[in-house]
């Protein structure tokens, strides 16, 4: 046989080998390439301004998760990009699609704040690209815009206060006022309050509302003085949510009127709030204190790597992390084989340190919500406001 004959046959059978890879929707080379290069993982994420402390956090704890698996996703290494998101809604969609077209990522990871999780959410649903939220509560995207692709860890704004309701009346606190910021975070985390807290039979008395950032309560806490309801429930985050604690207590109004919140009332700010945050009572899906053996590992093993203590926001990008390694292995690192990815997240069981939590069919945690009360600047556990509580996904048409 000649050389030139067996060049020949062997052209052939490479021709006949990639006609019968195309036609069943896979390209050979385009496989070797998945399997053969690294995941590109973005993470779009504030590493500038008030919420960058939030971003490093989320970060850390990202890649802590995928280290504790050996570093890789399904066999493969990984190449990180990022991007500061500056937690500006208006450069959401520019920087997310830097991530999708520029960089072109497998996986986008982020955010932190609900306005800019509305860009990423847009070049999410258009490009098909994963999209994990570890932070951003902002119900349409696990609502009426719910996607394949996009998953939260974290909770959706009402997710929280949906446990507070119940917890009030039962202490006998019948009548309430309401108070937040006038902004879509403070809107959604009332509805959970207001479904929670008149169905155990709760009335509220009045809702008072001001502008985001404004931190003038003044005005508000004489009113809510002259009111004399037995308790005031609010959503406040942030040095702000501080202020309102202590201007609650100046006003003469702690130790007479019961304070609630959602648990980014004293989320990070119990140095800064003093003796006026103690007695705080509220509901969130983590705290520092929780007393399990998970819990102290992970806490130890984040001090250790970060010279820092870990917080709710550490914990949420941990738990991405882990839903990530779930999902890359159970498609050996290909994640390009979506239908299988997608069933893998949507089954996952994630051992968190805030507790096993699932994914409901809208892609948003079900997890158990913690009663907390504020003593000696820690978050106290006093129980469980509510076991593997989930969010409505309402006008969500997955599964």
């Amino acid at each position: 046989m000649t050389s030139h004959s067996t060049s020949r046959r062997l052209v052939l059978s490479r021709g006949a080998a990639l006609i019968g890879a195309a036609s069943s929707g896979l390209l050979l080379p385009e496989i070797a390439r998945a399997q053969g290069s690294k995941v590109r993982v973005g993470l779009m994420l504030p590493y500038t301004g008030a919420f960058a402390p939030l971003g490093v956090a989320i970060e850390n704890g990202v890649r802590m998760a995928i280290a504790e698996q050996g570093g890789k996703l399904g066999g493969r290494d990984i190449e990180w990009f990022k991007v500061d998101d500056e937690s500006d809604p208006s450069k959401g969609v520019e920087n997310a699609s830097k991530l999708v077209q520029r960089d072109k990522v497998d996986v986008l990871i982020g955010t932190v704040h609900s306005g800019v999780q509305m860009g990423i959410h847009k070049v999410a649903r258009e490009s098909g690209v994963l999209s994990l939220i570890p932070n951003a509560g902002v119900h349409t995207a696990t609502r009426a815009l719910c996607a394949p692709n996009v998953f939260r860890t974290s909770f959706t704004n009402s997710q929280p206060t949906r446990a507070l309701g119940k917890v009030m009346v039962d202490k006998g606190h019948k009548k309430a006022v309401w108070i937040t910021w006038k902004y879509a975070g403070g809107d959604e985390a009332f509805e959970g309050f207001k479904e929670s807290y008149t169905a155990a039979g709760g009335t509220i008395v009045k809702e008072l509302g001001l502008p985001f950032p404004n931190v003038e309560f003044q005005a508000l806490l004489t009113e809510i003085a002259s009111l004399k309801p037995d308790a005031v429930a609010c959503f406040f985050a942030g040095p702000p949510a501080a202020k309102f604690m202590k201007d609650f207590a100046a006003a003469g109004l702690k130790g007479k009127i019961a304070l609630y919140g959602s648990g980014f009332l004293t989320e990070g700010v119990l140095e800064a709030a003093g003796p006026a945050a103690d007695g705080v009572i509220t509901t969130m899906h983590y705290s520092d204190s929780l007393d399990t053996p998970r819990n102290k590992k992970f806490r130890l093993e984040y001090a250790k790597a970060f010279r820092m203590q870990p917080d709710v926001y550490a914990v949420q990008g941990y738990d991405t992390g882990l839903l990530l390694v779930q999902g890359a292995n159970a498609v050996k690192g290909d994640l390009s084989a979506k239908p299988a990815l997608y069933k893998a997240l949507e089954s996952a069981t994630i051992d968190s340190p805030r507790g096993k939590w699932t994914m409901s069919k809208a892609h948003n945690p079900v997890q158990d919500i913690y009663l907390r009360v504020v003593e000696n600047k820690e978050n106290k556990v006093i129980g469980v406001a509510a076991k593997a509580l989930a969010d409505s996904g309402a006008g969500c048409k997955l599964g």
